[in-house]
């Protein structure tokens, strides 16, 4: 087990090792009514929810922007409970409905919006997880033809590299999987494009870029038909 993970549960551990330990030494054993030990138990089912947290977030790009709303609702939800907890053990009720009904209409309302708060966090991180390929082709595309911009040894080269990067860069980023062949033989093209480029094989370099001109000008005008 790793020394953070360690030094993790040890951390986990401090609050509930210190409120038992005050919660037995303060309270007297005839006071630990019903009431006092149903605050008790959702006391310590919200820490637990707290610390269970990290475990609620999707793994993910934005999994840390998740993480913390997640956070941020589970320990609202703590603090409200161990607040109304405390007070409902100094003063314990006669009726024992009351703090039931409190702490289960709290229980409700945290599991509600937190429930609709990782339905959300499912429809955000699928959506960039589809929109990651899309982003991915253009990026990649456009960061390799950069490269290539202005090192041909004659202006009609460079030129016609020039046009590829400017179609790229205009290039639509949204795609779909009728475009993933074009895209493929694109990226092929760019890297053939490198090696004619780097052989100083100018009039090879020029008739890649043409046949990239052309697959884009599929790709795109494909994307613009089918949407």
């Amino acid at each position: 087990m790793k020394k953070t993970t360690i030094l993790h549960i040890i951390m986990c551990l401090v609050f509930p090792a210190i409120f038992n330990v005050c919660f037995f030494l303060i309270s007297k054993a005839e006071n630990r009514t019903a009431t006092v030990w149903i605050s008790y138990g959702f006391i310590h089912f919200a820490y637990l929810m707290f610390v269970c947290s990290p475990f609620f977030t999707r793994k993910g790009k934005s999994s840390s922007i998740f993480g913390r709303s997640v956070y941020a609702i589970s320990t609202v939800y703590f603090i409200v409970v161990l607040t109304a907890g405390i007070i409902m053990m100094s003063i314990p009720a006669k009726n024992d409905v009351v703090t039931w009904v409190s702490q289960l209409v709290a229980l409700g309302i945290y599991l509600v919006v937190l429930i609709l708060h990782l339905i959300a966090n499912e429809h955000t991180a699928d959506a960039e997880e589809a929109r990651q390929p899309q982003i991915d082709f253009i990026k990649s595309a456009s960061s390799k033809v950069k490269l290539m911009v202005d090192s041909a040894s004659d202006k009609q080269t460079n030129r016609k590299i020039g046009q590829v990067y400017d179609l790229i860069s205009t290039s639509p980023i949204k795609t779909d999987s009728s475009a993933a062949q074009i895209e493929s033989s694109v990226l092929s093209e760019i890297d053939l494009m490198r090696g004619h480029l780097d052989a100083s094989e100018n009039a090879a370099v020029v008739s890649c870029a043409q046949r990239i001109i052309s697959q884009l000008n599929e790709r795109n005008q494909l994307l613009k038909s089918s949407h």
